[in-house]
């Protein structure tokens, strides 16, 4: 046996967003596919692994019957057991949106898995037009999980818009924001576009010192179009993976978490360090 010990630079992390096409109603096989997916992103040496928004159920429901139909209990979740064995076989971190029932209440969820179970759940803050006929607004907050593979925030979809929380999360010391999301097309965007999402999440990578990683989903469901443009993006705001086109995929991010440790702008400029917290209101989160 050799002597030799291996330093292992301990805040570099493979991430990678699965873009996947999700069957609405059809929970069994959009779980058999994520899975499959995260175990091609693990043999990448993918190590914290980030799916679309409601990933387990569909987005576009027709009634609040259906979303209850399709809703599921974190505690006792088929798609989180699913996960949770695959991050354990796998030694895997997953972020994964889900559709959330908790008594009679129905939230647009988003979980976090480690190798020993789930870590814990962000539940989304700023619904988006139906979403308001089926779900309850979170009421979780924005919290960040220390795990050993660095902080992790979550946000949801159309809380990408809101500009506060990013910078909440950032101001609690996160490494990456990971999105699970369902961007529709925006017709009134040229084609090399589609979304706003992929620009909301350079500025915001850039203007608070922090890795995002967003993965869509790519279809179309009910009428709803999905253009995939999922993307990774690091602390300087430019794209390291991504954004993607519209077809299923997998899409892959060497992250340093150092850099958001001691992200500068320059010698004298941090956007972290030159925050005014004497001005700025206590409401938007800076104690």
């Amino acid at each position: 046996m050799s002597d030799k010990i291996v330093k292992r630079k301990s805040l570099e992390v493979k991430v990678a967003c699965l873009q996947m096409d999700i069957k609405i109603g059809d929970t069994e096989n959009n779980i058999k596919k994520s899975v499959r997916m995260i175990n091609e992103a693990a043999d990448n040496k993918a190590v914290l692994i980030v799916l679309p928004e409601m990933a387990n159920s569909g987005y576009a429901f027709d009634n609040r019957e259906e979303a209850i139909a399709l809703a599921e209990d974190i505690q006792d979740s088929i798609s989180v057991k699913s996960w949770i064995k695959v991050a354990h076989d796998r030694n895997v971190y997953i972020v994964s949106g889900i559709t959330e029932i908790d008594g009679v209440d129905l939230y647009n969820t988003a979980v976090l898995i480690g190798p020993n179970g789930l870590i814990g759940k962000y539940r989304k803050l700023h619904l988006w037009e139906e979403e308001f006929l089926w779900f309850e607004q979170g009421n979780l907050g924005l919290p960040v999980f220390h795990t050993p593979i660095g902080r992790i925030g979550m946000i949801i979809c159309y809380d990408m818009w809101f500009p506060e929380t990013y910078r909440i999360l950032a101001a609690q010391g996160t490494d990456i924001i990971c999105i699970p999301t369902n961007w529709t097309n925006n017709e009134t965007l040229p084609n090399n576009m589609k979304n706003f999402g992929p620009i909301l999440a350079m500025a915001a990578a850039h203007s608070s010192g922090i890795y995002i990683a967003a993965a869509d989903r790519v279809g179309t469901e009910r009428e709803m179009v999905f253009p995939g443009r999922s993307l990774i993006v690091k602390t300087s705001g430019i794209s390291i993976a991504g954004p993607a086109d519209d077809t299923e995929q997998i899409i892959y991010g060497d992250c340093n978490f150092a850099r958001t440790r001691a992200h500068g702008q320059n010698k004298y400029n941090s956007t972290k360090k030159d925050r005014r917290l004497d001005i700025y209101d206590e409401f938007l989160g800076y104690k």
